[in-house]
């Protein structure tokens, strides 16, 4: 027997095979990431080639991106202040002058802590924990090894305090050396955090250690559990130096992690084209590029797709250490689109924050081609009148929705012949049968979706009232 899916009046991607009993001529398909332009160029001298560790937080009718000013090496050393930008719209961004932090015998700068070493991957966010104070709204980790992650509070994003002297994350195993990303969990009921250990595996050729991902969960931010190793099933063993695992602001019950894929020692810059666009001598002999992966709670990272969602794409600049890295955040730029941002040319002279867009709900979509074919869901249960779709089709596609039983019998009314065929692109289209929409009779009932399609995108469904 099936089991039951049961999904209230969530919204649900198609990033993994969650809702899906079976794909006949479709097939579940990575979008990809449009490149906006520059964002924010990391050129102010308190900034520089090592500049990094985005994070960018929506909050209100602001945008706040935080980031590492590094003009030389030195992890953890007096060289690092946390930055930030501000936009009103996600797209243009100002470097506003705080005043706050002492730079060069200079207050005027955007820094917002020079705290050593938590200043090399501050990376916060915005709590929303029930009955959370004022006082705390936003929270941040940072630190490096050997020494742990400290926890930070801030009432508005700008002015920070610790919440305590010592580290409070401490555990081994360990690197700490990158992004340690933190939320609050509101399906698990918790805080959790995911940071960057070593993971080792038995290949043929021996016992290897990589960068990876362990979990630890926590009630009230200051004491956490025993880490947890991320499973991530039979896929193939590749380095994730930084994985931004967070909630979908659109669906906070399943978590994406923009991960950064690090390929050791795969040089495709030479030491000479290195120095010819000014790229820092030690930082040509790697490259990376960005998955996708995803949760829905626990320890465990679903792989559905491990062709890459961001390539490094053309430029030199593009194609050495440590450059491609996703940022924390993902946030609406309009009602059909959504935005990231990229670290980009790093260790250059041009390093930047670029912006990437992606349709809303856009990361991946089930996919058909113009000999059409059809997707069929697991049992499920809802709650609501309404089934809402995002969807593309060409003019010569299609999609058609039947209703099916808990066996997979159409049901009279809202079958395949019934079903008014939706063609256009909408973020929000509602499903009709014979120009009716009312499914609420079904509500809380096992039933079946049975999607029909023809050269079209179907990127997430929900059911409203």
């Amino acid at each position: 027997m099936h089991e039951v899916r049961s999904i209230g009046s969530r919204l649900e991607l198609f990033v993994d095979d969650y809702l899906i009993d079976s794909l006949k001529g479709v097939s579940l398909q990575l979008q990809r990431p449009q490149h906006a332009g520059i964002a924010v160029a990391f050129d102010e001298r308190w900034e520089g080639l090592f500049s990094g560790c985005i994070t960018t937080i929506k909050d209100g009718d602001r945008y706040l991106m935080y980031y590492r000013g590094m003009p030389g090496t030195g992890d953890g050393s007096g060289v690092e202040s946390t930055c930030l930008a501000i936009s009103l719209d996600g797209i243009h961004w100002d470097k506003p002058r705080l005043g706050l932090v002492e730079y060069d015998g200079s207050r005027e700068n955007n820094i917002i802590l020079r705290h050593r070493p938590a200043s090399h991957n501050f990376t916060p966010f915005l709590d929303q924990c029930p009955g959370v104070p004022e006082s705390e709204r936003f929270k941040a980790f940072a630190g490096i090894h050997p020494d742990g992650l400290l926890a930070f509070a801030s009432p508005d994003g700008i002015h920070w305090r610790l919440m305590q002297d010592a580290p409070v994350v401490t555990s081994e195993p360990f690197a700490f050396d990158s992004m340690n990303v933190a939320f609050w969990s509101e399906p698990e009921g918790c805080y959790v955090l995911y940071y960057r250990t070593w993971r080792q595996r038995t290949t043929p050729d021996g016992t290897i250690n990589y960068r990876w991902v362990s979990r630890v969960t926590s009630d009230d931010f200051l004491h956490w559990s025993s880490p947890e190793e991320m499973d991530d099933g039979d896929a193939p063993t590749e380095q994730i130096y930084t994985q931004q695992t967070h909630p979908y602001c659109r669906a906070p019950h399943i978590y994406l992690a923009l991960a950064a894929r690090f390929w050791e020692g795969r040089q495709v810059v030479s030491d000479g084209q290195a120095a010819s666009i000014g790229v820092h001598p030690d930082y040509c002999h790697d490259c990376s590029d960005a998955v996708l992966m995803t949760s829905r709670g626990g320890s465990r990272y679903d792989r559905t797709f491990l062709k890459s969602f961001l390539r490094p794409g053309p430029g030199l600049n593009n194609w050495v250490s440590r450059t491609n890295y996703p940022g924390l955040g993902i946030v609406p730029t309009a009602p059909e689109e959504m935005s990231f941002y990229v670290h980009r040319h790093y260790a250059s002279p041009s390093a930047h924050a670029a912006r990437y867009t992606l349709r809303t709900d856009g990361f991946t979509a089930v996919n058909a081609s113009y000999h059409g074919g059809s997707m069929t869901t697991l049992p499920l249960t809802f709650s609501g009148s309404r089934l809402v779709l995002n969807y593309s089709t060409s003019t010569a596609g299609g999609v058609r929705v039947e209703v099916q039983d808990k066996s997979g019998k159409p049901i009279l009314g809202y079958t395949f012949d019934e079903s008014d065929p939706m063609i256009g692109d909408e973020i929000e289209g509602v499903a009709t049968w014979g120009s009716q929409a009312d499914v609420g009779k079904f509500s809380g009932q096992p039933v079946r979706l049975c999607f029909e399609m023809k050269d079209a995108d179907l990127y997430s469904i929900r059911f409203r009232d």
